[in-house]
């Protein structure tokens, strides 16, 4: 069978039609200065953000608990406050679901944070480093950026679908499920831990500008990290959506210095 030359034979028209989408969706993360594809508009974004969820609080339970919501109230203000998210709705919602220990920000400003991360995060700083990681997915646009990954590799296999059109069924179906595995574990899973780094570092910054100390952070993740250990272990990072604990620490210590520079400028702390 002669995938190889099929599919190279459809690399110029599958790159050709990638580099006409990216040309006209090109954009720069605030701080990092990374180049990212964009091709879904911020008030597409937005408007999908609000709608999911609106949808989650109606499915998920809220918490009901006075003190932990006026923490994470206290904390999501003062992220906010520094974070450059234009027309931003923001809104912090505790959901109470004790076995989650995750949290996310969808499109828009919608921070949710799960009851199940609180033991984890311990304290306000703990908390800071949670919502600071958070928000920063929101102010990168990872998620458009991740929707607009999703059209490329669907345009990508649109074409490649097209040229095996003569090829026999076995022939196509091994082509199409190579295709879909080298886009998932070549550029959506790596891509997907580059953009968790990135959070963590814009984060880190956002947190220090709100008079949080950002060497709080390395205590979080290694709090995290004996959870995850705890509950079974990391997975293989080639198959991982987030990086493996040891690098995302060892990385954010690296990114240290200009965090706690930011910090001292921002509390005049020495």
């Amino acid at each position: 069978m002669r995938i190889k030359g099929i599919v190279s034979r459809t690399t110029g028209g599958a790159l050709a039609a990638c580099i006409l989408v990216g040309a006209t969706g090109c954009a720069t993360v605030p701080e990092t200065g990374r180049s990212q594809l964009l091709l879904v508009s911020p008030g597409d974004e937005m408007q999908l953000g609000l709608t999911e969820f609106e949808k989650l609080k109606q499915s998920t339970p809220v918490s009901r608990d006075r003190d932990l919501n006026a923490l994470l109230q206290r904390v999501g203000r003062r992220i906010a406050a520094v974070a450059p998210l234009p027309n931003a709705q923001w809104e912090f919602v505790l959901f109470d679901d004790p076995k989650t220990a995750n949290a996310f920000c969808l499109p828009g400003g919608k921070v949710g944070v799960y009851t199940g991360l609180l033991p984890i995060a311990k304290d306000e700083a703990g908390l800071a480093t949670v919502v600071g990681h958070e928000v920063a997915h929101a102010v990168a646009r990872h998620g458009a950026e991740r929707m607009s990954e999703g059209l490329l590799i669907q345009l990508g296999g649109q074409v490649l679908e097209q040229a095996l059109q003569t090829q026999p069924g076995l022939t196509r179906s091994i082509a199409m499920a190579a295709y879909d595995l080298g886009g998932q574990v070549g550029l959506v899973l790596p891509h997907s831990r580059n953009q968790e780094l990135e959070a963590d570092h814009l984060g880190l910054l956002y947190m220090a500008r709100a008079g949080y100390d950002p060497r709080a952070a390395i205590v979080f993740w290694q709090r995290f990290s004996a959870y995850n250990q705890k509950k079974g272990g990391p997975t293989l990072e080639f198959l991982s959506t987030h990086p493996l604990d040891d690098e995302r620490i060892a990385q954010i210590e690296s990114f240290m210095p200009q965090a706690v520079a930011e910090y001292r400028k921002t509390s005049g702390v020495r």
